[in-house]
């Protein structure tokens, strides 16, 4: 009874370790690889990045609004701001300016700044697009090297199985006289050949696992593990198509080649902008200011009881008679500052007008962005070339290795079958005592091989068929499997 409590305890705390392992399917490891990415989660924020560029480009081709203003206290010898009089006293000054400017012709250049935040955001989108597809592909590469590391595992441990099967098999022989005792010998290496060979097939699994949980930026590598299934090489169209086909379709939805194509074109605007600071510039400029201050004035009114004063203001000289006459009595008045709407209003002041720029010489500035525009278009021709050639190499390369993954699949299959058979009949001749067991150790392991094999030749095949698909314009989260 105590026994089985323990082994009931011990079920409990497995089963529950099990549970909570979860188990991933390839495409839910793509769609976290692509949500949880660094490098593209980088590059959605370089496609931010354009989007701001884009936004600034818009914004030139806007008027631009302005409002500034500036307090100051002046104590001492100051010239006041209203009457242009120096005088010593403290005095507070406030000024404020409303400047509204817009650029009316500038050779086109910010109109194609903003075709060319344009082209920049689809360029990233094209780059964004590729490296989901080299993630997706990484990423079922990764996978399917579990399916087939797992795969062998288990094809080791059930040849183990009959392995033991065999040792209990002979034991029987043996006893009954038929074998030698050393053929029992001979099963019992094969025996602990079988077992190193689980053991590494096992680490084998356990370290592709961490690799595909690495790729996924998972760090609990303890309860991650896939879904166990089992992929069959299906007849894919794909597979059908000749080369030309394929080449033709990964021209006309790779990213690569688009990539290429969009930096010609951005290149070429590039080029238009360059040129375009060879044209005049003419913008337009509209202004308001105003200005206030708490600092007295003086101003000079007529005496009202001597209004008027009678001085000498010459001689003639011919008679020596005095020539006098009459002039204002003024007397100065302090004058307290106006409130402050009202000096707004009486000293504010309007400004517009019309600004030309014709650029004449400027040290080869503009020459020489020409220069470095057409040097930058002319080696992003040569870079669109190459990536046409890249791709057409690239497409050739992956479906000839489909072709051989293809051929070395069948083959596997031909070899299982024959070794198969091969290894049956060396079993019958051996549980029949026609043979030694060092005979049958060796067509056994050669049938192990061969299953090996088959599994390696059939995920590496069908690896090699997303390749293509992926090539041909599928989207990587598309693929089937």
């Amino acid at each position: 009874m105590k026994k089985l409590g323990i082994l009931f305890f011990v079920f409990t705390i497995s089963t529950a370790a099990q549970a909570q392992v979860k188990k991933w399917t390839l495409s839910q490891c793509v769609q976290y690889a692509l949500e949880n990415n660094i490098s593209v989660k980088q590059s959605e924020l370089d496609l931010a990045a354009i989007d701001i560029e884009k936004m600034s480009a818009n914004g030139a081709l806007l008027p631009s609004l302005n409002f500034s203003t500036s307090a100051s206290e002046n104590t001492g010898l100051s010239f006041n701001p209203l009457t242009n009089n120096a005088q010593t006293t403290t005095f507070l000054s406030v000024n404020g300016s409303v400047n509204v400017g817009y650029t009316l012709f500038d050779g086109l250049r910010n109109f194609r700044r903003v075709q060319r935040a344009e082209l920049s955001r689809l360029s990233s989108q094209y780059r964004l697009a590729k490296m989901k597809d080299d993630i997706s592909l990484f990423v079922a590469n990764g996978y399917l090297q579990v399916l087939l590391n797992k795969a062998n595992t288990a094809a080791v441990i059930a040849q183990n199985q009959v392995t033991k099967e065999q040792i209990e098999r002979t034991q029987k022989l043996i006893d009954a006289g038929v074998l030698p005792r050393g053929d029992l010998l001979e099963i019992d290496a094969i025996d602990a050949s079988e077992q190193q060979r689980i053991a590494v097939a096992e680490n084998a699994v356990r370290i592709s696992l961490i690799s595909l949980a690495q790729l996924l930026l998972i760090k609990d590598y303890e309860n991650f593990d896939i879904v166990d299934e089992d992929y069959q090489v299906v007849n894919n169209v794909i597979a059908l198509k000749t080369v030309d086909e394929l080449i033709e379709g990964a021209k006309l939805s790779r990213s690569e080649v688009k990539i290429a194509e969009q930096n010609v074109t951005i290149s070429e605007k590039d080029l238009q902008i360059a040129k375009g600071a060879r044209l005049p510039t003419l913008s337009a400029f509209f202004g308001y200011n105003s200005r206030y201050t708490d600092a007295t004035s003086f101003t000079q009114d007529l005496d009202p009881d001597n209004p008027f004063i009678t001085q000498e203001i010459g001689i003639v000289e011919q008679t020596g008679q005095s020539v006098v006459g009459q002039f204002p009595n003024t007397i100065s008045r302090e004058v307290q500052a106006e409130a402050f709407l009202d000096q707004a209003y009486e000293n504010d002041g309007i400004s517009y007008g019309l600004q030309l720029s014709i650029p004449v010489f400027n040290a080869f500035s503009v020459r020489a962005n020409v220069k470095r525009s057409q040097i930058s278009l002319e080696r992003n021709k040569l870079q669109l070339q190459q990536a046409s050639l890249d791709l057409e190499s690239n497409v050739y390369q992956a479906y000839v290795d489909a072709e051989g993954s293809r051929k070395a699949y069948q083959a596997a299959q031909k070899s299982v079958t024959s070794q198969e058979l091969a290894y049956q009949y060396a079993k019958d001749r051996y549980d029949a005592g026609a043979t030694n067991a060092f005979d049958f150790s060796q067509s056994k392991l050669r049938y192990d091989n061969a299953q090996v094999e088959l599994n390696r030749s059939k995920y590496d095949y069908i690896f090699k068929i997303k390749v293509l698909e992926l090539y041909f314009g599928i989207p990587a989260t598309e693929l089937k499997f």
